[in-house]
């Protein structure tokens, strides 16, 4: 399988977001920014933040759509044309309700599963193939809970749950831009990183 060319954290811009759950894929990028030395930069064109990494050796692009979680599939269509980056290069980063804080997954192809990012971008492509970093944030109990819970600050002990799911994550991440994704999962679902 190819490997990744595009890495996109989903999540809403300014302050006030920073550090909700739903900003875990942003939080995510964030963190792989500051391990590779790559800054991110204003990028109208594609509707968010672009910056360049090098990872496993190999360049990926990273980006933070700034369209808000909604309208995210804006700002992927215009990254995979203007890099001219095939879906299948391209690895999605969400927080997941339905994994607890602590867990993070890999998963190719799909459903959005209610996650509003990721129904933008299938909306937007017409199919779901593109891989998906999901980050455990854990569910509320009750679904009438849930848009307060995901735009909600994490407890403090949850919050150093996510952290360390993301750095679990960053650490598969060469083998997954590299196109090993089963050694990635592998390494990630067993907690073997």
């Amino acid at each position: 399988m190819a490997g990744l060319r595009l890495i996109v954290g989903l999540g809403n811009p300014g302050p006030e977001h920073a550090r909700t759950r739903h900003n875990a894929g942003f939080r995510f990028v964030d963190a792989l920014a500051d391990k590779t030395g790559a800054r991110f930069g204003i990028d109208a064109k594609l509707f968010g933040e672009s910056a360049k990494a090098e990872i496993g050796g190999r360049p990926v692009w990273l980006l933070k759509p700034a369209t808000f979680m909604n309208l995210s599939g804006k700002s992927v269509l215009a990254a995979l044309r203007f890099w001219k980056i095939e879906p299948e290069e391209t690895l999605l980063v969400h927080d997941e309700l339905d994994l607890p804080p602590g867990v993070a997954r890999l998963k190719f192809d799909g459903g959005h599963g209610g996650q509003n990012g990721l129904r933008d971008t299938i909306r937007v492509l017409g199919h779901g193939r593109f891989h998906r970093l999901r980050i455990g944030i854990g569910h509320p109990g009750d679904k009438n809970k849930v848009t307060g819970w995901v735009l909600g600050r994490a407890s403090a002990g949850d919050d150093v749950e996510i952290a360390r799911s993301i750095d679990d994550a960053l650490d598969v991440l060469p083998l997954a831009v590299q196109g090993d994704f089963n050694e990635a999962m592998k390494r990630l679902h067993t907690g073997k990183t």
